[in-house]
């Protein structure tokens, strides 16, 4: 009883007669095959089991529980309203007239153009649940950058330069996943190796999500300081005004007003305002707070495309009926999006 042997005999009886082992995802295609299930809700269940954070895993159980389902089964509903009406005009005008026709399908077409515009808007907070936030730590050498990591990933010297490659760590702060590169500090160097260091942490924050610039609140700012400021000037940044523990040669007050951007007072050797930092991540990609009772977050690339082209689509038709086209013309787009939605 509860042997790993028993089991195995078992196992070996059944499929000795006529039985055998599942396929990996056997059940979801045959739940898929039968229709119990959507292919959203299928896809779903992959991103269920490949969730790294709290809140993918709250966002692949709602579509697993049909969420998304449910507002693209609402849209296609009155899309398919539309088309039949025009359908059936065309087929029997003697019954059905289209006379003030354009004007009430501009009044029915402008709620779906927003819903579809929300589902969309949706989708960089659906992309950073699904895989991460791409956060770069920037700043001068010997800002501690390195500890923000919490582990010992990096030698961490009171000599300038320490960190010579970009450094790549997973943080999970609050159920959000940072994807953290710690980079080289900036600065002007004659080190070839350093220099080539500093290249790259200018290339990594480029491409990032995220920038935290980290400031030595124990050094007055400097050139270096002033690079890095110009350079997250309108990018997506939180600024940390390290050390707090010592005595600040650099005011906050100013230092929020030289870089145009909230300055979160923290001390990485105390582990103080962490908590700030994690509230300031979360108000930059989720609003403040992610509620999953009504708001549908769109995680699946291919859900992106589809809804992108439903919502061309339904464009198309509003510039139709702006050019007073036939009605047939607006059938045609309508359809489109109705089979773009099938999807």
């Amino acid at each position: 009883h509860g042997g790993v042997f028993i089991v195995k005999k078992i196992l070996e009886t059944v499929i000795r007669n006529g039985a055998r082992t599942a396929e990996p995802g056997e059940f979801t295609k045959r739940a898929f095959l039968n229709g119990r299930i959507d292919l959203a809700q299928a896809e779903a269940v992959a991103d269920v089991i490949q969730s790294t954070n709290e809140y993918a895993l709250k966002s692949s159980v709602s579509q697993l529980a049909g969420s998304v389902s449910r507002k693209i089964r609402e849209l296609r509903e009155k899309i398919l309203y539309e088309i039949a009406f025009i359908e059936s005009a065309l087929d029997d005008p003697e019954h059905i007239s289209l006379d003030g026709y354009p004007e009430r399908l501009l009044a029915a077409l402008e709620p779906m153009v927003k819903q579809v515009e929300r589902l969309l808007a949706s989708c960089d907070d659906g992309r950073v649940m699904s895989e991460g936030i791409k956060t770069v730590i920037l700043g001068k050498p010997n800002a501690v950058k390195s500890s923000l990591l919490g582990e010992d990933r990096a030698i961490v010297t009171d000599i300038a330069g320490t960190t010579r490659d970009t450094l790549e760590e997973h943080i999970y702060l609050q159920g959000i996943s940072l994807n953290v590169v710690d980079t080289a500090g900036i600065r002007d160097t004659e080190d070839v190796v350093e220099k080539i260091g500093v290249e790259r942490a200018m290339k990594a924050a480029e491409d990032a999500d995220l920038i935290i610039y980290v400031v030595d609140g124990s050094r007055a700012l400097d050139e270096n300081d002033k690079e890095i400021m110009e350079f997250i000037r309108g990018r997506r940044a939180i600024v940390l005004l390290n050390k707090t523990d010592l005595k600040l040669a650099v005011d906050k007050d100013e230092l929020e007003n030289a870089c145009s951007h909230a300055v979160i007072p923290i001390s990485a050797k105390e582990e103080q305002g962490i908590e700030a930092l994690e509230e300031e991540i979360k108000r930059l990609f989720y609003h403040g707070k992610i509620s999953f009772n009504e708001q549908v977050y769109i995680t699946n690339v291919r859900h992106k495309e589809a809804l992108e082209q439903t919502l061309d689509s339904l464009k198309m038709v509003k510039q139709s009926v702006s050019d007073g086209m036939p009605e047939d013309f607006y059938s045609i787009d309508l359809m489109n999006a109705y089979e773009q939605l099938g999807k």
